[in-house]
């Protein structure tokens, strides 16, 4: 991989531990620039080496603080741009505001298409993520959009660990992510109906669809945030006969609730990516397994600066 279309990766400081994991699997070092910020909190971007003409990829996940996060990332891109950078692409593992993707209420933004806007018009030549909140946000880019899912890693490592199990949407959205996971697994699906109240964080779980009676249910959902609908549905499926509960999710976001609700409920163990850093402190406190996505990534962005298919990653059973 030489002369003008040269393969360089570049971390900004959301998550430069996956950054360099995804090097590893690359055989190649991790790109060299900076991203600080100066004492009037300005944040400013650049690149120690040269990239006229090379294949970019910015590794970028929308990490908490969020706002630092994407704000890096644009500047990190418009730097790259301004460089004579060949091709930009925005590695973004975990994509933030996907939840913010559709106008449900009268005078409230969709905040999902706006960052999607902010990232072209920056100067990104294409978007490589993981497992979106929403299938629809690919269709807010005017640019290509790859979009990987970890389920299958989370899938494999749960049939090495987990008998006798079930697995459980959290809610009828889920549906289809829980369908994928049980299929891969062999196992029989749930779903728990709920009834969301007002606008706040709070969600009534109503019923079980399906039986969960002594089997160990698994439920999935793409992300774990403040904890409050899965604590939820695991109290739920411990009524209904459940004799254990592992919670399963592509990104941890783990924000401060999370860790009163979820150590005070009937989940035993969580299993996520390392799509966001996650502290030692908090993986050993949530009892939290994390799988690596690193290989998964290296090989789309190999694929991509290659121009080879990247969805036959998943049909080639990589």
């Amino acid at each position: 991989m030489n002369g003008n279309n040269e393969l360089k990766v570049f971390s900004g400081n959301a998550h430069e531990e996956l950054a360099r994991n995804i090097c590893a699997y690359l055989k190649l070092p991790v790109g060299e620039n900076e991203v600080f910020r100066f004492s009037n909190d300005n944040i400013f971007a650049r690149f120690h080496e040269n990239i006229r003409h090379r294949d970019v990829f910015l590794v970028q996940p929308f990490a908490s603080p969020v706002n630092d996060s994407i704000m890096e990332l644009l500047i990190m891109i418009d730097a790259a741009k301004r460089a004579s950078a060949g091709r930009i692409t925005a590695v973004i593992p975990y994509y933030a505001y996907g939840r913010t993707d559709k106008k449900d209420q009268p005078r409230v933004p969709i905040t999902a298409r706006l960052i999607a806007d902010l990232i072209t018009v920056s100067g990104a030549d294409r978007v490589l993520t993981t497992d979106l909140h929403a299938g629809q946000i690919q269709g807010f880019f005017n640019i290509p959009v790859d979009e990987l899912t970890a389920l299958p890693l989370i899938g494999e490592y749960l049939s090495t660990q987990i008998d006798n199990a079930v697995v459980v949407a959290p809610d009828v959205g889920g549906t289809k992510r829980a369908r994928d996971l049980a299929e891969q697994l062999g196992t029989p699906l749930a779903i728990i109906e709920k009834r969301r109240v007002g606008n706040s964080d709070n969600a009534e779980s109503m019923s079980v669809i399906g039986s969960v009676k002594d089997k160990h249910a698994i439920l999935v959902d793409d992300e774990i945030d403040t904890g409050g609908s899965l604590a939820s549905a695991a109290k739920s499926l411990i009524a209904h006969g459940a004799t254990d509960i592992t919670a399963a999710a592509v990104h941890g976001v783990l924000s401060r609730l999370s860790l009163e609700r979820i150590p005070d409920s009937p989940i035993s163990q969580m299993i996520i990516t390392d799509s966001l850093p996650v502290s030692e402190e908090k993986r050993n406190f949530l009892s939290v397994k994390s799988i690596s996505i690193a290989p998964l990534l290296g090989e789309a962005i190999l694929r991509i600066h290659e121009g080879r298919s990247v969805g036959e990653i998943f049909s080639q059973g990589k």
